[in-house]
């Protein structure tokens, strides 16, 4: 099924037509998860909706068309997320990583290594991981030392990366590297994880989700083709990536987060109306904030330290949040080992990965409101 809608049409138009008529498609098109609360369960369910999004063509619309997309403006990929997120088709931060890896490739890789790898992503066929913290590496990102070091027409990797999400089902990582000293010494690759000398670990999490993984590169070639940018330009692309993680990626945690606030409301006999009203706003103010910072996005605008505020919003928020769901739901936390548990248990993550509330808090004060270093 396409959407026709053309250039024309007006773009607030355009995304309401899009919204009704993926709306109506879903409603006829059944993708509802089997019962499988595994990580196992989870990917093969986020890569069965792409595959099925995208032979529909609806993952296609949003991107351009020197990779197989279909033009339209940013928001419909938002609304496409939304969606997803609010029917619980997939779990919103793994679908959302396509939201951060895409663009990078977009705005980076040679024009034809992009349209070679972009589809496949998008259309469930793979899946990519990012490899970016280190063991003494994680918010301090220029503070890296995995190498890459020249080799005739290759370079040759070394080094370890810690908390990849998805590393063990990944075909493909954008992996920072150190080619120099200080910021202009960081380069990016875009690696096949099948090239010989990778070791993929899983890592177990308090929440008990083996999604993160430890990754370790022992004289790993990797072809000069395959480097995104330039040698130097990682800093750059790393700094391009994490307002887009912040961006479409919190629109779609956000329209979830919401659906968890009315499951406490559906569960609850005993209302908390203050708590309660402080989460809604907690949350739409979030919202608010993201729908700003979608709007930048759609106008074209470079995303820069200002979205560290919607960082800082958004992990205030859903901390907020699950703590409700622990005060208002008894025993669902602490005497359950259901899923009020291991979301309430992912929800203490929620200010430190991405960037820790104080590092976004230093670059606010430093970069946006100008009160210096100390």
């Amino acid at each position: 099924m396409r959407v026709d809608t053309g250039p024309e049409v007006p773009v607030l138009h355009e995304i309401s037509e899009f919204r009704n008529r993926l709306r109506a498609w879903l409603d006829v098109n059944d993708l509802t998860p089997a019962r499988d609360e595994s990580l196992d369960g989870h990917v093969a369910q986020l890569l069965r909706v792409r595959r099925a999004l995208f032979d529909a063509d609806w993952m296609r619309y949003g991107w351009p068309a020197r990779i197989g997309g279909l033009g339209g403006p940013a928001a419909l990929r938002a609304v496409l997320g939304e969606e997803v997120a609010t029917r619980d088709l997939a779990e919103p931060g793994i679908w959302s990583m396509i939201e951060v890896l895409a663009p990078t490739m977009i705005s980076y890789a040679s024009p034809a290594l992009a349209a070679q790898m972009v589809p496949p992503l998008l259309s469930g066929r793979e899946q990519w991981c990012q490899g970016f913290s280190e063991p003494g590496s994680g918010s301090d990102l220029a503070s890296l030392s995995t190498t890459a070091t020249p080799r005739g027409r290759d370079w040759v990797i070394s080094g370890q990366k810690v908390w990849t999400s998805l590393a063990q089902y990944a075909a493909r990582c954008v992996l920072l590297t150190r080619t120099g000293p200080g910021h202009d010494g960081i380069t990016a690759f875009f690696v096949d994880m099948d090239t010989p000398g990778i070791t993929v670990r899983p890592l177990r999490t308090m929440h008990g989700v083996d999604e993160f993984a430890e990754v370790f590169f022992d004289d790993v070639v990797v072809p000069d083709d395959r480097m995104l940018g330039t040698p130097g330009d990682g800093w750059r692309i790393a700094m391009d990536l994490l307002p887009h993680e912040r961006s479409t990626c919190f629109w779609h945690r956000i329209a979830y987060l919401f659906t968890r606030l009315d499951r406490v409301l559906a569960q609850v006999d005993d209302q908390d109306d203050d708590a309660l009203g402080a989460a809604y706003v907690a949350l739409h103010t979030a919202r608010c904030r993201s729908l700003g910072t979608q709007r930048r996005l759609a106008e074209g605008a470079r995303l820069g330290p200002e979205t560290s505020i919607d960082k800082v919003l958004l992990a205030g928020a859903e901390q907020q949040l699950f703590d409700l769901a622990r005060d208002l739901l008894p025993g669902a936390v602490e005497l359950d080992d259901g899923p009020w548990r291991t979301e309430f248990l992912y929800s203490r993550a929620a200010t430190i990965y991405g960037g820790t509330a104080e590092i976004q808090r230093n670059i606010i004060a430093r970069r946006l409101l100008d009160l210096g270093k100390e």
